[in-house]
C-alpha cells in the first residue's frame, strides 16, 4: 500500500507561526511605552528627561519612596527638606521637655513659659547634634529619658543624612545640554534631520553613543490612529571623544522614514523624536545616560548650525558654549 504523506501537526503549525511573530517582533523597535499610548498631545519624554507616565492606585511606601526623592531632588529642595526636619524635630522635644515639667531641665534661665520653650528648643539643639554646651543639663528621669532617646535619634539620623549627602556627591549625573530646537538642513545633495550637543562640564565622557527613535501616529487599514516606532539611522551614532560639541544627522534618504516629509505632516502625525544617549564618565569610571526628545512643534525647517569652535588660540581650542543654538536660515535641497 501506497503511504500517504505525513501532514504536519497542529504544535507545528503553531510553533512556526510563533517563530515568524517572534521574529517580526524582533524587528520592530519600541522603547516600552507600547502601542497603548495613544493619547494625542502627549509627548512621551519630558524635557528633563522624566517619562511622562503618573502611576496611580500605588501603595503609600511605593509612592513615597524618601530614599530615591532624596537622592534625585534639587540641591536648593534637599536642603529645605534638611533643615525643615531639623527644626521639626527640635520643636517636637521641646515640647516633650515642657511637657514633663520646666524641673526636668537645670540651668534654664527663663522667666516666662515662651522664654522656658525656646530655651528647651536650644537645649534639644545641642543634644540632637552631640554639642552639648553644659549650662542646661536634664535632671530626673523624664528629662534623662527624653535626652537619651533624642541622643540616639540624632546619631541615627546624621548617619543617615551623611549617607544621602555621599550619594548624592557620587551619582553621576552628566551635564549635556540639548539645542533647543532640532532642524531640517541640507546635507550633502540631500536634507537631514539633525540636533547638537555639548558637554557643559570638564569631566570626560568617553564612548558616547546615541540612539534616536522617531513616534509618530499613523492611521491604519481600519481608520483608527495608533503610534508607531522607527528607528532612525545617524551618520555617525558613536564618538570615542567626546571633547567639543557633536551635531548628530540623519540623512533622509529614501529608505528614511522622514523621506517626503512636510512641516503639515509632522505636525498631523505629533511626532516626537525620543533620545537615549550613553557614555562612560571618565572622572567615576561610571556608565551614565540621558534622556531627551524633540516633539514636532520643536524642529525648524531650513536652518544650519553656527561653529561653535570660534578661535584657535596657540595652547587651546576655544568653544563657545552660548553658540549652541546659533544658526542661518538656509534653503533646503529640492
Amino acid at each position: 500500500m501506497k503511504k500517504q504523506a505525513s501532514q504536519p501537526s497542529a504544535f507545528h503549525l503553531n510553533t512556526k507561526a510563533s517563530s515568524k511573530l517572534a521574529e517580526q517582533e524582533g524587528k520592530r523597535p519600541d522603547l516600552g511605552f507600547g502601542t497603548q499610548i495613544n493619547n494625542h498631545n502627549t509627548r512621551l519624554i519630558n524635557k528633563d528627561g522624566s517619562f511622562n507616565v503618573r502611576r496611580i492606585n500605588g501603595s503609600f511606601a511605593a509612592r513615597l519612596n524618601l530614599y530615591h526623592r532624596l537622592i534625585v531632588m534639587s540641591w536648593p529642595k534637599f536642603f529645605g527638606c534638611v533643615l525643615g526636619a531639623f527644626l521639626v524635630a527640635n520643636c517636637l522635644f521641646a515640647s516633650l521637655y515642657y511637657s514633663v515639667g520646666f524641673d526636668s531641665l537645670t540651668g534654664v534661665q527663663a522667666h516666662t513659659s515662651i522664654e522656658w520653650f525656646w530655651e528647651a528648643f536650644f537645649f534639644s539643639a545641642q543634644t540632637l547634634t552631640t554639642v552639648g554646651y553644659g549650662r542646661i543639663s536634664p535632671v530626673g528621669p523624664a528629662g534623662s529619658t527624653v535626652a537619651a532617646i533624642e541622643s540616639l535619634i540624632g546619631l541615627l539620623t546624621f548617619a543617615v543624612a551623611t549617607g544621602l549627602l555621599y550619594g548624592r556627591f557620587s551619582r553621576p549625573t552628566p551635564r549635556i545640554r540639548f539645542s533647543t530646537n532640532a532642524i531640517f538642513a541640507p546635507y550633502l545633495d540631500i536634507n537631514s534631520w539633525m540636533f547638537r550637543i555639548i558637554n557643559e562640564r570638564s569631566n570626560q565622557l568617553v564612548d558616547v553613543e546615541i540612539e534616536v527613535t522617531m513616534s509618530r501616529f499613523e492611521k491604519g487599514t481600519d481608520g483608527r490612529s495608533a503610534r508607531r516606532y522607527y528607528s532612525l539611522a545617524l551618520e555617525r551614532r558613536k564618538i570615542t571623544f567626546f571633547s567639543t560639541n557633536w551635531t548628530l544627522v540623519h540623512p533622509i534618504t529614501a529608505e528614511s522614514p522622514l523621506y517626503q516629509c512636510t512641516p503639515d505632516s509632522l505636525n498631523e502625525s505629533e511626532a516626537e523624536f525620543l533620545i537615549i544617549l550613553r557614555a562612560l564618565d571618565d572622572t567615576l569610571s561610571q556608565l551614565v545616560h540621558l534622556r531627551y526628545s524633540y516633539r514636532y512643534d520643536e524642529v525648524l525647517w531650513g536652518r544650519k548650525f553656527k561653529p561653535m569652535i570660534t578661535q584657535l588660540d596657540h595652547d587651546n581650542i576655544i568653544l563657545d558654549l552660548q553658540a549652541l543654538d546659533d544658526m542661518d536660515e538656509v534653503p533646503l535641497n529640492e
